[in-house]
């Protein structure tokens, strides 16, 4: 965490719901205007974790063998021989992932949900662990495409990336301007197998039969809710579920509460659901819906 707060000021909570995604094995996607620190962000809680990182920056002519990889002939040896891309990390920045069509954002399908890739038939296992970290500008701004409801849901959380509060932006300003031949360096502060002995330690949080009732709950009355046109399914239980384990290690537990399902549903839930249009017409908000949906299931005891 003081590593963190060091690079990247404002976004506590977002590093640890980061946090908490990627040591259960999920992906994240950064939702935020330009300026806003998104690809710092990512860049430096790579660099804490350890292990490989690489960034793609996504345009509109990227081609889905730029992100996978292709089989090339090699005059030489008079073969051919595959060339990994980029993916195969542990890291992967897909920066501005919503600027390329979706045949491109696609490529990603497989390796986000089964960690390998398949390049000319043959299929490759991705290194372990592999997480996506993608950011993406809002829909609303000019030359982006909305990714297709399949890779959202391939995502544990969408996170948002606001402003940060007046002293915070000041206090950024000042470092920007007056330390700009001084960049702090950051280095990592765990390798590879102490994040997997992390990871193990997280599948031990126990969850309750009545806690599982609750997420399930939650879940299922998006389903239910008149102000949601399309609610989630269950793999959204499963990201809450997975999510809360981590959350309650993060805050040095090793059980589940309420209150931890309570924090990580909105995040987990807001790119999984499509709101009713006459929610939209009234300037309802995801968050704003999820929010009071999960306000209104009772909390077990």
């Amino acid at each position: 965490m003081n590593q963190y707060e060091k690079r990247i000021i404002g976004q506590t909570r977002n590093m640890k719901l980061m946090l908490s995604s990627i040591f259960v094995g999920g992906h994240v996607l950064l939702e935020g205007v330009p300026g806003t620190g998104k690809t710092q962000m990512v860049r430096t809680l790579a660099t804490l974790l350890g292990g490989d990182f690489k960034r793609i920056q996504f345009t509109p002519d990227l081609l889905p063998s730029d992100i996978t990889g292709s089989m090339i002939y090699n005059m030489k040896s008079g073969s051919f021989e595959t060339l990994k891309g980029p993916v195969f990390t542990n890291v992967l920045l897909a920066d501005e992932i919503n600027r390329t069509p979706a045949k491109t954002q696609a490529a990603l399908l497989e390796a986000m949900e089964e960690k390998q890739l398949t390049i000319q038939g043959d299929t490759y296992p991705l290194p372990d662990p592999f997480f996506v970290v993608a950011t993406q500008n809002p829909i609303e701004s000019e030359g982006t495409y909305m990714l297709p409801e399949a890779q959202q849901d391939r995502f544990l959380f969408k996170l948002h990336v606001d402003f940060p509060e007046f002293e915070e932006e000041v206090y950024v300003l000042r470092q920007a301007v007056e330390s700009s031949n001084k960049s702090a360096q950051t280095s990592a502060v765990m390798d590879i197998e102490t994040f997997m002995a992390i990871a193990r330690e997280i599948e031990e949080v126990t969850i309750e039969s009545s806690v599982y009732e609750y997420m399930m709950s939650i879940v299922r009355k998006t389903r239910d809710s008149e102000s949601i046109r399309y609610g989630a399914s269950t793999r959204a239980g499963i990201a809450i579920a997975r999510a809360s384990k981590a959350w309650a290690y993060l805050n040095d537990r090793d059980y589940v509460t309420p209150d931890d399902v309570k924090v990580v549903s909105v995040p987990a839930l807001r790119h999984r659901i499509i709101l009713s249009p006459h929610m939209e017409l009234e300037g309802s908000t995801h968050d704003q819906v999820i929010q009071g949906l999960v306000g209104s299931v009772p909390v077990p005891r």
